[in-house]
């Protein structure tokens, strides 16, 4: 479609010939933005189309990837978030990126992009952050849980984290409910039987995010007893991520607070 083209299209549209969507739907779009530097070619556009940028998988990368691949999405303006990575890696990241934050219990590095005047911002950043709250089981769950944590953080989400809240001692979760109910999105981070999202889930009024952990005897199978679980799970909010996933809850929840809170706070809705 050329100039002229798109064009007659705006004319219709000003004239109310045509909808705004039948307009988009015959505009093409541009093609994507994609850094390549070499081991990688980067999504520049992520933050556009999906709400926030590209996030590095770090394990099996090299440190010179690993450095390309921040530059570019530094360079673009964007907040980086690095997962899987190892105490080595971030151990040489740190000296390029000094303003670079690693978390060894998450296993994630953190570099903030400046903008113009020089201050940070996160990628998620609204008036009003939505707020996300995070709840572990156990204490054995800490690191996929500080995972979902961090991630949630990069979103710019406000993060609340409750630890050591599981089912065997009930009382425990009760006593939380308060900071639990002021949440646009739970993570439930549990191993073992899994059943602790089901429990949060008939407490509040958000979605809530399983995610099953490793943890556990045999018979749990590796998380697959936990995951199972809270697949059945009969508390209708309650939806589950991969085993271990503490990323994929985190940013999920991240993303559900920053669209709930463009429509106002939890308070609010209710």
């Amino acid at each position: 479609m050329n100039a002229k083209q798109i064009e007659e299209l705006a004319r219709q549209l000003l004239a109310g010939r045509m909808t705004i969507e039948a307009f988009v739907a015959r505009v093409p779009l541009a093609p994507p933005v994609l850094a390549d530097v070499g081991e990688a070619k980067i999504d520049l556009d992520r933050a556009g189309r999906c709400g926030f940028p590209e996030v590095v998988f770090a394990e099996g990368k090299s440190v010179v990837a690993l450095e390309k691949i921040f530059d570019a999405l530094v360079a673009h303006g964007a907040d980086v978030l690095a997962t899987r990575m190892s105490p080595e890696q971030a151990a040489a990241l740190g000296r390029r990126f000094p303003s670079g934050e690693y978390h060894p219990i998450a296993r994630t590095f953190r570099v903030a992009a400046a903008d113009k005047a020089g201050e940070t911002k996160s990628p998620g950043e609204t008036r009003s952050p939505g707020r996300v709250v995070i709840v572990t089981a156990g204490t054995s769950d800490l690191p996929v849980a500080e995972e979902a944590r961090q991630t949630a953080l990069w979103t710019g989400a406000a993060v609340d984290f409750i630890e050591d809240v599981g089912v065997a001692g009930p009382h425990r979760l009760t006593a939380n409910l308060p900071r639990l109910r002021e949440a646009d999105a739970v993570v439930v981070v549990a191993g073992m039987e899994g059943a602790l999202p089901s429990v949060v889930g008939g407490h509040v009024a958000c979605p809530v995010i399983g995610v099953p952990t490793s943890v556990g005897y045999g018979a749990s199978f590796g998380g697959l007893a936990a995951l199972l679980g809270m697949l059945n799970s009969c508390a209708a909010n309650v939806t589950v991520v991969n085993i271990d996933a503490g990323f994929k809850g985190g940013y999920l929840a991240g993303l559900i607070a920053k669209n709930a809170r463009a429509g106002g706070t939890a308070d609010e809705r209710r």
